[in-house]
């Protein structure tokens, strides 16, 4: 039996020394292989026993019981480590839900507004009286308030400051005051002040008592209040150029108010070239008809009546307008930068120049250190014709809006018009007078043969 040849074997082994590899050893056996044996032991008769009690034959578990008993140093593998496995990773992330989640979802038709957001807030407060976990329910009213439309609502910040428990947070020593009292709830009171900040809402009287009824004076929320009510007083008109707070849904208005806080002049004049054709019984609208909103001042149809026609003009685009939370899209005309030699200096008498004069006879002592010269970057770029936004970026479209400017600028009709659109991969050149229908790409020989020259030209 596999007991017996074990015990032989072990009786067999040449006697250890008194210390093997830093264990102290019991009558020629060290301590590992001591308890490898009784390991052994505890294994090959725990199956023996588990197969007496289930009634299966004793031949089927005398190799599980040999291999149990045998013990030997050069058997020994990983499974009878006495050292315990680590336990496995779990397999994939739980989900866990966020708590108070389902206060958002009560709603009776799901509607997603004020009303529902208040109800909420409501609720928590009725079925939970003592306010435990609030700077949870908190920071999560904070996170759905963009869904529910109430981001700039000042009643809904305060009420949200208000499930805050009173009096309770108030530092009561002097060390309290000067270390942070009740540091989380602090931090979740300046949050709600930073959300208010970020979109712009002033916080009123109501704030700063609900911030001294729970936080007092001495505390971080009631600075951060301070702060807002000194900047937002001193920034809040300070742009020259105000944007609505509400933007025109149609797109036709937001272009003409895009238009007009990129062109500076006032005397310009906005024309809507073509309007969006309304959605026909299919519930589609139809991409050829987008709507084309230009903007052009008296000075820049002289500027084009000047232009000679033997330089072209170019459409350029689509460049980015950033008004608030929406971004628009608009297009140029323009022209190269005219050389020095061929600009028209138009004289002005001195006596007409009254706030830069021509000459000044003005004796100042200067030294040797003294520097003439100024750097001054400035960049000169060609003249501006006209302002374009349509609902399309493509050459069909702009070629409509060259075609419309044709009528109030004679002279746009012969002059070559040059489309540099970020969207193409080159160049589209076409006449002002043919522009109803775009030429055809050129084919992929035609553009080789385009490019070798090119190639040869620039090495020339």
């Amino acid at each position: 039996m596999a007991a017996p040849s074990g015990k032989n074997q072990l009786a067999q082994s040449p006697p250890l020394p008194a210390f093997l590899g830093g264990y102290p050893t019991i009558g020629g056996m060290s301590w590992t292989q001591a308890l490898l044996l009784a390991r052994g032991l505890s294994r090959g008769w725990g199956g023996i026993c588990g197969a007496a009690l289930t009634g299966a034959p004793f031949s089927q578990v005398s190799s599980q019981a040999s291999q149990g008993l045998h013990c030997s140093t050069a058997n020994h593998n990983s499974d009878s480590s006495p050292v315990p496995s680590p336990p496995e990773p779990l397999r994939g992330p739980t989900k866990v839900l966020s708590p108070h989640e389902e206060l958002f979802g009560q709603a009776p038709d799901g509607a997603q507004d004020k009303a529902s957001f208040i109800r909420a807030v409501q609720n928590f407060g009725q079925y939970n009286v003592h306010k435990r976990g609030h700077v949870d329910f908190i920071y999560l009213a904070l996170r759905k308030m963009r869904e529910y439309g109430v981001e700039r609502d000042l009643t809904v910040y305060n009420m949200l400051l208000d499930i805050f428990p009173k009096e309770v947070f108030l530092p009561r020593s002097i060390f309290q005051k000067i270390f942070i009292h009740y540091p989380r709830q602090q931090e979740c009171g300046v949050a709600v002040l930073e959300q208010m900040e970020s979109h712009g809402v002033m916080p009123n009287k109501e704030t700063e008592f609900l911030l001294l009824q729970i936080f007092g004076r001495k505390s971080y929320p009631m600075l951060k209040f301070v702060r807002m009510k000194l900047w937002f007083a001193r920034f809040k008109n300070v742009n020259p150029f105000p944007v609505p707070r509400n933007l025109p849904q149609d797109p036709v208005d937001l272009a003409r108010l895009g238009l007009r806080h990129i062109e500076p002049d006032l005397s310009a004049r906005v024309t809507v070239y073509q309007m969006p054709l309304s959605k026909d019984s299919t519930g589609t609208a139809d991409p050829t008809n987008q709507y084309i909103v230009g903007i052009q001042s008296p000075d820049q149809q002289a500027a084009l009546a000047r232009h000679n026609p033997a330089r072209p003009i170019f459409v350029e685009g689509p460049f980015s307008l950033w008004l608030r939370n929406k971004c628009v899209y608009y297009h140029i005309l323009r022209a190269d930068l005219v050389p020095r030699e061929e600009r028209e200096v138009e004289e002005i008498p001195e006596e007409w120049n009254l706030y830069y004069p021509m000459q000044l006879d003005l004796d100042y002592g200067r030294s040797g250190w003294d520097d003439y010269e100024f750097d001054i970057n400035e960049v000169e770029e060609g003249p501006v014709f006209a302002i374009c936004m349509a609902g399309a970026h493509d050459h069909a479209t702009l070629a409509k809006w060259i075609q419309a400017l044709q009528e109030t600028n004679p002279a746009l009709g012969q002059i070559p018009v040059v489309f540099r659109l970020a969207a193409s991969t080159g160049e589209l050149l076409a006449s002002s007078t043919g522009l109803d229908e775009p030429s055809p790409p050129p084919d992929r020989q035609e553009e080789e043969e385009d490019d070798r020259q090119r190639q040869q030209q620039g090495q020339s």
